[in-house]
């Protein structure tokens, strides 16, 4: 492989100047705000302090890509996605369901065999191809929801909110190349945005549970 390949794959991008996706490139302070804004949050609760981490790293991954446009770029992008997936995947096991951490890390492994059968059946789609890589995501967090809906209320409407703003922020991200010509600036800038919101969003739900759940066993050991 060679990491200098130059990629070119935004609308935005006109050349392989440093800052041809100026929009693209600082929009990922979306990322890092959230980062900062769930950071003091998660004080006692080291899996979501993790998360806060590598979202914030998920923020200085992209900007790199967005500026170098490089192969090596392209993995400093997607490597804290992949991480932060399967670190959240892992953190529900143990707090939704309370798995052991074998089982749990076992169900966030399951991810990558999940996407790389599911990436392939949705590149066939016309629209939803572009983001094939993505969509399993929104659709497991959603099977979360639903499997939780009678056990944990509040947390299965908090990881619906969280797949519905991840779909919108999917749709803006496929929509990008194909309305370069209405649009020069195109549509990824939003996939930013939306994503730091839903990212940090997800963090505040796992957060939540755990709250709730502390709070239970308190007034349990009280009782």
């Amino acid at each position: 492989m060679d990491w200098m390949e130059q990629i070119d794959i935004y609308c935005e991008r006109t050349d392989f100047s440093y800052w041809s996706e100026p929009v693209n490139a600082l929009t990922n302070a979306a990322f890092l705000i959230a980062a900062a804004y769930v950071w003091p949050r998660t004080k006692g609760a080291p899996l979501a302090r993790l998360l806060a981490v590598i979202l914030a790293a998920i923020g200085v991954g992209s900007y790199l890509f967005h500026t170098h446009a490089t192969a090596w770029a392209a993995t400093a992008d997607t490597t804290p996605i992949l991480l932060y997936i399967l670190v959240y995947i892992y953190a529900a096991n143990r707090q939704f369901w309370g798995l052991g951490w074998p089982l749990a890390a076992l169900g966030a492994a399951g991810f990558v065999p999940l996407t790389i059968v599911a990436t392939p059946l949705i590149e066939r789609l016309p629209f939803f191809g572009i983001s094939a890589f993505y969509w399993p995501v929104p659709m497991l967090i959603a099977a979360y929801a639903v499997a939780l809906r009678h056990r944990r209320p509040e947390t299965a409407r908090g990881l619906a909110i969280g797949a519905g703003i991840l779909c919108a922020s999917l749709v803006f991200r496929s929509l990008d190349m194909g309305v370069c010509e209405a649009l020069p600036l195109g549509t990824h800038f939003m996939w930013h945005i939306l994503n730091g919101v839903m990212l940090g969003w997800m963090i505040l739900v796992y957060l939540g549970d755990l709250r709730r759940s502390r709070a239970l066993e308190g007034r349990a050991a009280r009782g």
